[in-house]
């Protein structure tokens, strides 16, 4: 049988800065406008949500950004991640194809989320915030977050889209062991909440509903401040360690990718992996197609329009020019959680305006397929997120398979499904079905943009 191969940086090869993809972009991302002026936002408007620091990454225009010792002493616990050739899935499809992925699965929470958790955390302990608000899909974000704020002493409130926290229980519970309390959403905690409620009292939520929560708590208290886990530019920066790391990784390897797939719902996990090459693709280093994969029950970018629109359900945000489905759109509760998001982040939808990106959508049945191959060729069960970028891995390596063409495939597995499990269950026993999202529920939801 074939072995996998890693690659692996010693923690001296660990990037000391993060990479801002903006300056290299043929023209500058729309900016976010005030709700109330339809103006450019400035700093005094993010003050209330974020500290000066965080702003201050949201709109610079450096290209590298250093990351705080502090930050590098929690990141050695898990970084660098690895990189591996999935040598047995190779074989097991038959395909000419070389596939490897990065694995962030073997964070202290089992994603990706920490890569900006940390920073997150980090920057508002130093400017005196004693609590964090957030918002979480699947749970990675808040587990991220909660760990996060247990490392640098803060408190940790987390709003839990309600499909979620019915589906996945342990991530409720590994958020309240890193010392976070944890309300489902919609919740009568908040005005915001109550008003979903009084309209939909059996409402599953979305991550709109539960930003408009975190949010509105967090602007009602001096000594708090919001924390988001994807969408924004400063958590994108945050996620470029994924790609620079593989970029030194592929060197090791002696190989360079002509392919990259990332699963997208708000994009951090995507960008994060991907602006480093597209930093090489547009100085003419390497060019390979860079694909973002997103669920067909909630596919922003491929369905979705262009335009303003509130990051939350509320409209207590910015409005961010994004691929956006409606900010009153409530995604069927499939079983990704973390992608079941009405926009994708405001810097990725520029790029893939610009044509630097491409996207399509896959149905859960199909990404469940790829995970459970994936699983049993490579013994890593992937969380509900990455299948989708696995599941287009696959089409690829068997298009190659077809041709002959030994194409490079580079995906990033975000994390693994060791608390996503039930999921699982429902394919294994055949309950599982494929939510479409209709023309008509789209253009009820798009009727509202402002």
């Amino acid at each position: 049988m074939a072995e996998r191969t890693k690659y692996i940086l010693d923690e001296a090869d660990l990037p000391t800065q993060w990479y801002n993809v903006i300056p290299d972009l043929p023209e500058p991302p729309p900016p976010p406008l005030h709700p109330g002026t339809r103006e450019p936002v400035g700093p005094a408007d993010l003050a209330p949500l974020f500290p000066q620091a965080l702003i201050e990454q949201e709109v610079t225009t450096e290209r590298y950004v250093d990351i705080p010792e502090e930050v590098l002493e929690v990141y050695r616990l898990w970084r660098p991640s690895p990189l591996f050739r999935a040598r047995r899935l190779e074989k097991a499809l038959g395909t000419p194809a070389r596939i490897y992925y990065k694995y962030e699965g073997v964070s202290p929470v089992g994603s990706h989320k920490p890569n900006t958790a940390v920073p997150q955390a980090f920057y508002n302990a130093q400017e005196g915030v004693t609590r964090l608000t957030s918002e979480t899909g699947a749970g990675q974000w808040g587990s991220a977050l909660a760990f996060a704020c247990a490392q640098f002493g803060l408190e940790c409130e987390v709003w839990q889209v309600r499909a979620s926290y019915d589906q996945k229980p342990y991530r409720k519970l590994m958020m309240e062991t890193f010392g976070a309390t944890v309300h489902p959403s919609p919740s009568e905690l908040t005005e915001s909440g109550r008003a979903i409620l009084k309209q939909h009292p059996d409402s599953t939520g979305s991550l709109g509903i539960a930003i408009s929560e975190a949010v509105e708590q967090a602007a009602q208290d001096p000594d708090t401040r919001y924390a988001l886990g994807s969408v924004l530019n400063h958590v994108l920066l945050h996620q470029t360690i994924i790609g620079e790391e593989a970029l030194r990784q592929f060197q090791l390897a002696g190989d360079t990718p002509d392919l990259l797939v990332g699963c997208t719902g708000g994009g951090s996990n995507f960008g994060g992996l991907a602006f480093p090459f597209l930093r090489e693709k547009l100085a003419g280093r390497m060019d390979p197609v860079i694909r973002a994969v997103e669920p067909a029950a909630c596919p922003s970018l491929t369905r979705g329009r262009y335009a303003y629109d509130f990051g939350d359900t509320a409209g207590l945000t910015p409005l961010l020019k994004m691929h956006t489905l409606g900010h009153d759109f409530i995604p069927d509760p499939i079983h990704a959680g973390g992608l079941r998001y009405h926009g994708m982040s405001p810097l990725i939808s520029h790029i893939y305006e610009l044509g630097l990106i491409e996207a399509i959508a896959i149905g859960q049945q199909e990404c469940f397929s790829a995970g459970v191959r994936f699983a049993r060729s490579e013994g890593i069960i992937p969380a509900p997120e990455p299948t989708h970028a696995l599941a287009a891995c696959i089409q690829e390596a068997l298009r190659c398979k077809e041709t002959g063409e030994e194409k490079v495939i580079l995906t990033a597995l975000c994390g693994h499904a060791h608390l996503d499990l039930p999921a699982y269950g429902a394919y294994l026993a055949g309950d599982m079905v494929d939510d479409e999202l209709s023309d008509a529920v789209l253009a009820q939801s798009l009727a509202t943009l402002p």
